[in-house]
């Protein structure tokens, strides 16, 4: 065997023997791997299927827990359902009852009244059959007599102290008449607290010099305030003022004669002078001068429509110790001061926390800027008559914590102003922003979230509507609201006063006048509004009394130019608002003698009460007031042609005030001198025999302006 054949034979065996180990080590391999395959392919069946379990399960789970949410959902709807419906049954039963005792209160309030009206006929009837047997002389003198024992009464045995009360009520001319009464009223009249404070206002033109200046000699020590407003005195009286070195409050407004001469003598005499009021008089730069020199204390400062002093007399205000304890400025009309001057004010009365501005046509943004850059301590302002003034002004207000603002038929001010309201002053609590036509529903959501607000007047703002009215009402501002003005708005309808009655439970004061959008559907909804004192519902639609029954407490009620209303109105207020003391019921043709005869024999505290163009309204309602309502000091009757002028000439003598004509009412009253309404084809003329009476014994009182 060659060596060549020997390789060749071990090559084969171990080529033979690798590829039968080969062989046998891949079928070795391949089993393994497909063993491996097997056992991996388990796996993921077993992972799949588990994932698959957990999946079926998570959605089984949540559709469980839904189940069990509506389940739980369903009982507590069940629950509420069961709730609500006791909740129904017991409303239900309570409402039934308080319809009952509401409905025999008002039945009891209307026995009543009729009693109290059966009585006070009878009462006069009495009274006249007395006034006819009076003409006997027996039963005269037998009256006579028992007058004369009733009206026995002397107030000097009183104690001091209440003798002082009841002349602090007397005027001065009152208290001087008494005066001579008697020795003793004379003593009354002289004790030193009632010479406190003397208002020679009343008696202007009437008490001479001479007697004034006796006065202030007499109590110089005493006088603390005194009022000359309106007085056309002497100069020599004005300087005897220099005497009461103890004065504290000096008004001369008005006076023609006062001068810088007899300011320099006051000046002198009176350093300790708190309140001032030069308004109206023809003071120079010589006055402004006088007063940082010597009232160190000043506090109120009224120069209104003073026009002879320039901005170099309101520099002045920084000279010796200056006026830096000021704290009211009233500016009004005087619109010869430039930028410059109010630069002056802000320089030398850093301390102003009331500044009052009126019928300023000069004043401009620039001005109010100036004033605010160092009198950050504003929180009243008053800037009425003042066209010029832009929303500028608000952006330069911004420094200052404003409580009270008021503009006033001002065009420029637009709902950007009342942005920067709603921002930088958030304790505002009066707002009057009557006759401005930039102010739309905008600007009432701006105020809503004003949580101090208590005042707001938007008169004449046309623009506003009821979306704007409901924004503000839906914020926290309506819940401390006290009083609204609303008048001339009159894109309001009853919806807007439906959200008044939902969302005001403290409201005092409302007005609605001229809101001819209103029916008697809304003003209904005042009904529910029971803290009404004061209600303006004039030139509205208003047609039924419904809104009295809830207003127990209300005073002051104006439904003039209502010419639907009739007594039904007049016997609803003299069965619910016995407390009326201001009553308005001018234009309104359908109401007759006989509802101001419940009013008479039931609103006995009535002080003012407006009854022109009643034209149905005769002598005997004259005669029905004077025994009624004795407290009645204010009375109107223009255009009542049924009344004559000899009854109202009687009327005059128990009233303060009295306006009479009998004139044909006006075209635009909308009716005749008999009531019935005008068509266009009606030519009314005033009757030639027509009179007019006009008795006037004293100006409008306090009680008139606040009705």
């Amino acid at each position: 065997m060659t060596p060549e054949l020997m390789i060749k034979a071990c090559s084969f065996y171990t080529g033979h023997l690798v590829k039968t180990h080969f062989c046998t080590w891949r079928d070795v391999a391949c089993t393994n791997e497909n063993v491996a395959l097997a056992e991996k392919m388990n796996r993921a069946v077993r992972c799949y299927n588990f994932r698959l379990q957990k999946s079926v399960f998570h959605h089984w789970h949540s559709y469980m827990e839904d189940q069990k949410e509506k389940l739980k959902n369903t009982l507590l709807r069940i629950q509420q359902i069961i709730y609500c419906h006791k909740l129904s049954i017991i409303l239900t039963k309570w409402r039934n009852t308080a319809r009952l005792k509401s409905k025999k209160k008002e039945d009891e309030l209307i026995l009543k009244h009729e009693l109290q009206l059966k009585k006070w006929k009878n009462r006069l009837t009495l009274k006249r059959a007395a006034a006819e047997e009076s003409n006997f002389p027996e039963q005269s003198s037998s009256e006579g007599s028992l007058v004369h024992e009733t009206l026995k009464c002397d107030i000097s045995l009183l104690p001091e102290r209440a003798i002082l009360q009841i002349f602090f009520y007397l005027s001065l001319k009152d208290v001087i008449i008494c005066g001579q009464v008697n020795h003793a009223w004379m003593l009354m009249t002289q004790l030193n607290s009632l010479w406190n404070a003397i208002d020679f206002s009343t008696v202007k033109n009437v008490i001479p010099d001479k007697y004034i200046l006796s006065t202030l000699q007499r109590w110089r020590l005493n006088v603390l305030h005194l009022n000359f407003r309106g007085c056309l005195l002497r100069p020599k009286t004005f300087r005897s003022v220099s005497h009461c070195r103890n004065l504290q409050e000096l008004n001369v407004s008005d006076c023609p004669t006062f001068t810088d001469e007899a300011m320099r003598h006051i000046s002198e005499g009176c350093p300790g002078v708190l309140y001032l009021n030069l308004s109206n008089t023809t003071i120079t730069n010589r006055t402004m001068r006088l007063l940082p020199r010597h009232f160190h204390n000043l506090q109120n400062l009224s120069l209104a429509y003073c026009r002879r002093f320039t901005d170099k007399g309101l520099q002045y205000l920084n000279l010796g110790n200056g006026c830096h304890k000021l704290i009211y400025l009233d500016l009004s009309g005087c619109t010869q001061i430039s930028v410059k001057g109010f630069r002056h004010i802000a320089n030398s009365c850093t301390g102003i926390t009331h500044l009052t501005i009126n019928d300023m046509p000069t004043l401009t943004d620039n001005c109010v800027k100036a004033l605010v850059e160092k009198c950050s301590r504003i929180t009243s302002l008053v800037f009425t008559g003042a066209p010029h003034i832009s929303d500028c002004t608000f952006k330069a207000l911004s420094t200052c914590k404003l409580r009270k603002i008021r503009f006033e038929g001002n065009k420029r001010v637009t709902d950007a102003s009342f942005k920067y309201i709603d921002k930088n002053y958030p304790n505002l609590s009066h707002i009057y922003m009557a006759d401005c036509k930039g102010i739309t529903d905008s600007s009432l959501r701006s105020l809503s979230p004003l949580r101090q607000l208590t005042v707001l007047n938007l008169a004449n703002c046309v623009r506003i509507g009821d979306m704007g009215l409901k924004q503000f009402l839906d914020g926290p501002a309506s819940i401390r609201i006290r009083e609204l003005n609303l008048s001339n708005c009159v894109q309001l309808s009853d919806a807007s006063v439906m959200k008044l009655s939902e969302r005001c439970p403290n409201l005092n004061y409302l007005s609605l006048r001229n809101c001819d959008h209103l029916t008697a559907q809304g003003i209904g909804y005042i009904v529910n509004i029971f803290s009404l004192v004061s209600i303006d519902l004039s030139g509205t639609d208003i047609s039924n009394e419904a809104f009295c029954k809830s207003s127990l407490i209300l005073e002051h009620l104006d439904v003039s130019y209502c010419s639907q209303l009739s007594d039904m109105i007049i016997k609803a207020l003299a069965i619910y608002c016995i407390n009326l003391t201001s009553l308005s019921i001018a234009g309104c043709p359908k109401i007759t003698d006989s509802a101001m005869e419940m009013l008479s024999a039931k609103c006995h505290y009535l002080h003012i009460l407006d009854i022109s163009g009643c034209v149905l309204l005769t002598d005997q309602i004259l005669e029905d007031l004077q025994i009624g309502c004795k407290q009645l000091r204010i009375l109107k009757m223009q255009y009542c042609t049924n009344i004559s002028k000899k009854a109202a000439q009687r009327m005059s003598s128990k009233v303060q005030q009295q306006e009479y004509n009998s004139n044909d009412p006006p075209r635009w009253f909308g009716y005749d001198r008999e009531g019935n309404p005008l068509t266009e084809l009606d030519n009314v003329t005033p009757s030639k025999g027509a009179s007019e009476l006009t008795v006037e014994k004293s100006t409008y009182s306090s009680e008139e302006q606040a009705a």
